[in-house]
């Protein structure tokens, strides 16, 4: 039988989780004391059912003490030959602050208090299952269906995973770097497709586009070296914990330059080890504010 463990951060997207897999076949069960999971299993297996795949929620609504005697009770039950698998689900701060405004729920352990600090107690209370987890994605830039389609690589298609997801974002220098970005790229010095009458109302999506970019020599050249430092980078960030890695690559407007070389990369890194998505944040913008600009009119 397979079991999996889901936990990790309030608001990082467990409930979801719980929901993909039981789409997907798994016998789930949510919220249940960690005092009860070695009997769980043990029903589980022995069912008359056959039940051949089951999911647990493990949280903070446990509890303070249960949530710190889960590392210890599932290092138990592997010991003693279960075979366990933790997936544990995590987002930066700022985000998961978001998501409960959003909402308009309350932190399990703000109690009145302030947010951000309830989620770092949280954070430490998390630490030990962290560590023992087989599986920890970062769910603060992904979107449902991109966390569905990595449940569903890691626990239906049986693909290997590896800890560490890239992402790689387009914009416009004009409006603003995206503040979760961890490394920035400027391709401003790259030949402007927008002074190309023929390119001007197309993108980088288009293939026009992406050949007139790429036939610079120097375009060339800049992901050539962007690859190798990022070749370097990478092992060494996931030797320190780091789970994602956000690389932005602007231009003017963020539409014909910056889409052109996000494309180019994430072409690089989609069908390696690592987790790996594309956005064009500011693609539309221009076309946006054009319109806007013959409405007033």
């Amino acid at each position: 039988m397979r079991f999996v463990v889901v936990t990790g951060m309030s608001g990082s997207g467990k409930s979801s989780v719980m929901k993909i897999l039981e789409d997907d076949g798994y016998f789930c069960v949510d919220n249940l004391p960690v005092s009860l999971l070695p009997t769980f299993i043990q029903l589980t297996e022995d069912s008359s059912e056959q039940i051949e795949r089951a999911a647990l929620g493990i949280d903070i609504r446990s509890g303070h003490r249960s949530l710190k005697e889960a590392a210890s009770v599932l290092q138990g039950l592997k010991e003693s030959g279960y075979t366990l698998e933790i997936l544990f689900l995590e987002a930066s701060t700022p985000v998961l602050v978001k998501r409960y405004k959003e909402t308009r729920r309350m932190h399990p352990l703000a109690q009145g208090g302030r947010m951000d600090k309830a989620i770092e107690n949280e954070r430490a209370l998390l630490s030990e299952l962290k560590g023992q987890a087989d599986y920890i994605i970062d769910t603060t830039t992904l979107l449902i269906r991109e966390l569905k389609q990595e449940i569903d690589r890691i626990f239906v298609e049986d693909e290997n995973f590896c800890n560490f997801y890239l992402t790689f974002v387009s914009f416009g220098f004009k409006y603003g770097i995206p503040s979760d970005a961890d490394l920035v790229f400027d391709v401003r010095f790259l030949p402007n497709p927008f002074y190309v009458d023929a390119l001007k109302p197309l993108t980088g999506n288009d293939r026009e586009v992406y050949d007139y970019v790429m036939s610079s020599d120097k375009a060339v050249e800049f992901r050539e070296k962007m690859k190798d430092m990022l070749d370097f980078l990478i092992p060494n960030y996931i030797a320190e914990g780091k789970t994602q890695l956000v690389i932005a690559i602007g231009c003017t407007g963020g539409k014909h330059r910056s889409v052109t070389l996000t494309n180019a990369m994430y072409k690089e890194y989609e069908n390696t080890e690592y987790g790996c998505k594309k956005e064009h944040r500011d693609i539309e913008k221009d076309r946006l504010r054009n319109i806007c600009r013959s409405q007033e009119k």
